[in-house]
């Protein structure tokens, strides 16, 4: 049987203390930390263990034993100075991947070069999200896979409804591909061609981002 994995995440505010959460109900073992006490008790009912330390500081890191999680999450906030210190810290001790939260595209570039195994822009990917929800009512969600590639699901319209994929032809007009129909709460990975769309489908497609924008400037109604 294979061992569950363990997560430490650093930095208690909204973005943090969702991930921990959301690790914790997903039934994984998190330690939260968080140099504030009120932040670290606020999240203690929620996560197997909370501590208030400083992550700037390797001797209180090296002391939780940080090196023997699978995965440390640095979430911190608007303190960029900490949040490189404790990912330096965090690569010199080796051990975990590191998953750091970055401000801005410099805070993630610093990142990257010192070590960080994935930046993510909380904040600039919600507002991507929000920005093609309000766009297009029928665009559910927008999830970037790459600075080139990305995923989008869109909602069947009356327009496309009784059309198959090939009749679509999604792929050959815009070079995106529908990896994927959600239908009344199932997912079907690997739809035919001959799949005929049904009223409230959700299309998931795979593309690059120039071609994914096209396909939502033509199919702006679906």
């Amino acid at each position: 049987m294979a061992t569950k994995k363990q997560f430490a995440v650093i930095g208690m505010g909204r973005f943090g203390f969702s991930v921990a959460d959301s690790l914790s109900k997903m039934g994984y073992d998190v330690l939260a930390i968080d140099s504030d006490e009120h932040r670290t008790q606020a999240v203690s009912n929620i996560v197997t263990h909370a501590v208030s330390a400083d992550s700037t500081d390797e001797e209180a890191l090296r002391a939780l034993g940080i090196r023997n999680f699978d995965v440390v999450v640095v979430a911190i906030g608007e303190d960029i100075q900490a949040s490189i210190l404790t990912t330096l810290i965090l690569k010199d001790l080796g051990g975990p991947v590191i998953v750091v939260k970055a401000q801005n595209e410099l805070h993630g570039k610093v990142l990257q070069k010192i070590g960080a195994d994935k930046v993510i822009y909380p904040e600039r990917d919600m507002g991507l999200r929000v920005a093609h929800h309000l766009t297009s009512p029928n665009i559910l969600d927008y999830i970037e896979l790459s600075e080139e590639y990305s995923i989008l699901e869109i909602r069947a319209s009356t327009q496309v409804i009784g059309q198959n994929l090939k009749e679509l032809n999604v792929r050959a007009k815009y070079g995106c591909n529908v990896m994927a129909i959600k239908r009344e709460g199932k997912m079907n990975i690997s739809p035919d061609a001959s799949d005929r769309l049904s009223d409230g489908d959700i299309l998931v497609i795979v593309g690059h981002k120039d071609d994914l924008m096209k396909l939502e400037r033509a199919y702006a109604q679906i």
